[in-house]
């Protein structure tokens, strides 16, 4: 064990902390896309605070479309524009091109369903004290909606960090690109083995935290 350590552990940890940049920052971008995507086909349904029903068809049709498209065609179809954007389309950065843009159909659907939660009277209530849309999403929606968000995130930065697995497979790194490389290609499966271990510790981790998160913010635990 302390020499398995020894030769790889260096490294194991190299793709730990490249996994997690991976991970972390195309979960902020995507939520960047996808939150307002989320809020944007709350509102515009029949029935909300500014209903437009031919807009929110369209545009939910959009969000599908983008949302069905499997990661790894999505990955190759759009190197061009990861390799115009940052340069190359390889490596760790590159990776998050893809991830984004994969991620933020997904995010805005879960954040939809968050907001949906919420009781249709506090809108209501929220309208008949005069507040305007803006603060109606910013003050009501995405308030009361943050234990279900949290959730939501979990959901999210685990399914990212299933992606990134695969993006390893084609030279962007991480542990998915150890996997790959040593256990994979040069038949080391002890490698292998440390690679899933650690990424199911980094699930584990993501989901405990995120669940305690979710129930200091739920006001019924209060």
């Amino acid at each position: 064990m302390g020499a398995f350590f020894a030769e790889y552990g260096s490294i194991l940890w190299a793709g730990t902390l490249e996994t997690l940049y991976m991970t972390l920052v195309s979960a902020f971008f995507a939520y960047v896309l996808g939150l307002p995507m989320g809020v944007v086909l709350t509102i515009t349904k029949p029935g909300s605070i500014a209903p437009a029903p031919r807009f929110n068809a369209v545009f939910g049709w959009v969000v599908n479309i983008l949302r069905s498209l499997p990661f790894i065609i999505l990955m190759f179809f759009i190197i061009p524009f990861t390799r115009a954007l940052v340069g190359t389309s390889i490596g760790a950065t590159a990776a998050l091109v893809p991830l984004t843009l994969s991620a933020a159909p997904f995010i805005a659907r879960m954040v939809e369903q968050s907001l949906e939660e919420i009781d249709h009277g506090v809108l209501e209530a929220a309208q008949c004290m005069g507040a305007t849309k803006w603060q109606i999403v910013t003050r009501v929606l995405l308030v009361e909606s943050v234990p279900s968000l949290l959730r939501g995130l979990s959901i999210s930065l685990i399914t990212i960090l299933g992606y990134t697995a695969i993006t390893g497979s084609v030279g962007a790194g991480g542990l998915g690109n150890i996997a790959f490389r040593y256990g994979y290609q040069r038949y080391q499966t002890t490698v292998m083995y440390a690679t899933v271990v650690l990424l199911i510790l980094l699930v584990c981790i993501i989901q405990i935290l995120f669940d305690r998160l979710a129930r200091r913010a739920d006001k019924r635990n209060r």
